[in-house]
């Protein structure tokens, strides 16, 4: 049986927000976040997540409304995702590189009664036509533009503050209550909304704080966007044990990134491939590692991570830092599997086995669970796993059947109960017959050592069915083109060879810092174009 609860009355937490709540109760003073010059206790966090809460109720928000947030990560986004949270009403963050047609798009489908955004965002929605929505008001942080003519109430945040009520509300809210709908979106960029109720995010988040055995003396450095489901997990993880988050929005420069680190004894440091291969080459990580004194694990996901970054990311770290190579999908609430750090040196290429009250099989094309060591498709079953998308029943009965989540992804178990990788479904490519990984290609290009980052696409061709060609961006620019091709014909089969090399100074990369295979192709198609 379902629980039911009033939150203000829950000790042990069962609603997303009680995370908040309890640290609150527990460490008031506590420095929960920090950001620039801000630093905001878990008190001041939590009477203003309530004040705002409040608000919301007055402007009319009921319980199952979308509030969209359109923000940077900062205090306001944290404040504005847990208030929403209060109100019973569903959380809905919007990537921060969304353009007008796409805040268009999305904002039809989510239909939301109010959106949270700030100054540098107005004019996209501006041009987003939000008067053809059901809006009812937007609440801006800093506005400057006139928002004169308009169908719905405009607020600034400053005005929040005058809130007299900062009592949290008195609201029935059930775990099965959807509490956040997060975009996620396909290899054609189809964008579809992920619903995930309280109990698949706090079931997930537990698990997580279990695994990482996080407390309230961690501190973790936040450089993946809150809309992304990993950098909302970060949050929901380290507010559930009581520690502190430190935003930097300046990866741009990670120079920036490992001082703050240093300075601020950052415990827990968390990102994609792409973020520890900006890491290891263009920041002083190298020279700086043996100052991270308090810096005690980082933790992998985000896709498949080549086997030359991880060893030289556990050849440069201090072997007191432990690697967490993750493995999971927003479908997922975030997090399906987790290689321990004791196994990390000899089960490097795996993603582990899966979280507690999480259950993963291997699947051929029939459904069937396949034996160890044979390769099919990985279905996750757990109450992490979504509802399902937001009004899509076709798709979510694409995905969800008795055998759960299907994650579109190949891969296998060893006979040790590891789990491994082995492309994407909707990558493969067919090349003279042949069905190929891409991934398998692009780890050979890495461990060339001349190679920042890659991604090998393929390009119709009449006779083959695919021709492969490599993106890379390059460790030196005059790197020698026709060295890394003899190194390719050296080890691979002639039919994984790239028949070509296209040399760009960085890859296309997704919000959450993923490379954009789709982007990739548009790239190639914009060359072949000029």
């Amino acid at each position: 049986m379902e629980k039911s609860t009033r939150k203000n009355n829950c000790h042990i937490p069962c609603l997303i927000h009680h995370f908040l709540e309890k640290s609150a109760q527990l460490f008031p003073d506590k420095i929960a976040l920090i950001h620039e010059n801000v630093r905001a206790s878990y008190f001041q966090i939590n009477t203003a997540a309530d004040k705002l809460a409040c608000r919301l109720i007055d402007l009319g928000i009921k319980p199952g409304d979308r509030v969209a947030i359109f923000l940077d990560n900062c205090q306001e986004y944290v404040i504005s995702y847990y208030g929403i949270l209060k109100t019973g009403a569903i959380a809905a963050p919007l990537s921060r590189d969304l353009k007008p047609d796409g805040l268009r798009l999305l904002l039809g489908k989510l239909r939301p009664k109010i959106i949270i955004s700030e100054r540098k965002f107005e004019r996209r929605l501006k041009a987003a036509d939000l008067d053809a929505t059901d809006l009812k008001a937007m609440i801006l942080l800093n506005p400057k533009i006139g928002w004169k003519d308009v169908s719905f109430q405009v607020l600034a945040w400053d005005d929040l503050k005058h809130q007299d009520t900062a009592l949290p509300p008195d609201i029935i809210i059930e775990e099965s209550s959807p509490a956040s709908i997060i975009f996620t979106s396909g290899t054609t960029g189809t964008p579809k909304g992920v619903v995930l109720s309280h109990k698949n995010i706090v079931s997930n988040t537990e698990a997580i704080c279990d695994y990482l055995q996080l407390t309230e003396n961690d501190v973790q450095m936040v450089v993946l966007p809150f809309f992304y489901v990993m950098g909302k997990s970060l949050l929901n993880t380290h507010f559930a044990a009581g520690g502190t988050i430190v935003i930097n929005n300046t990866f741009a420069y990670p120079a920036s990134v490992v001082k703050q680190m240093i300075d601020e004894k950052v415990t827990g440091f968390s990102g994609v491939p792409s973020t520890y291969t900006y890491l290891l080459h263009r920041s002083p990580l190298a020279s700086k590692a043996d100052q991270l004194k308090s810096l005690r694990y980082c933790s992998q996901a985000g896709g498949h991570m080549s086997l030359q970054i991880k060893q030289q990311l556990r050849q440069i770290l201090p072997p007191h830092i432990k690697i967490y190579i993750m493995y999971g999908a927003t479908e997922a609430s975030a997090r399906i599997t987790f290689l321990e750090p004791k196994h990390f040196e000899t089960k490097m290429e795996s993603i582990g086995k899966p979280l507690a009250n999480v259950r993963l099989y291997v699947l051929d094309s029939n459904g069937k669970e396949v034996a160890d060591g044979q390769r099919g498709e990985l279905a996750a079953v757990g109450p992490n796993i979504m509802q399902g998308y937001w009004q899509e029943p076709e798709a979510t009965a694409s995905v969800l059947d008795l055998k759960g989540y299907h994650t579109g992804d190949q891969g296998y178990r060893d006979k040790d109960g590891f789990y491994y990788l082995a492309g994407r479904k909707d990558n493969m490519l067919k090349v003279g017959g042949h069905r190929i990984n891409p991934m398998e290609i692009e780890d050979v290009l890495m461990a060339t050592d001349l190679v920042l980052e890659t991604a090998v696409v393929g390009v119709p061709d009449n006779l083959l069915g695919h021709r492969l060609i490599a993106v890379i961006a390059p460790k030196d620019a005059s790197v020698d083109i026709n060295r890394i091709l003899r190194i390719c014909a050296e080890k691979l089969p002639k039919y994984k060879q790239p028949s070509e090399l296209k040399l760009v100074r960085g890859l296309p990369k997704k919000s959450s810092g993923k490379i954009d295979r789709y982007r990739c192709l548009q790239m190639l198609e914009d060359i072949e174009d000029m």
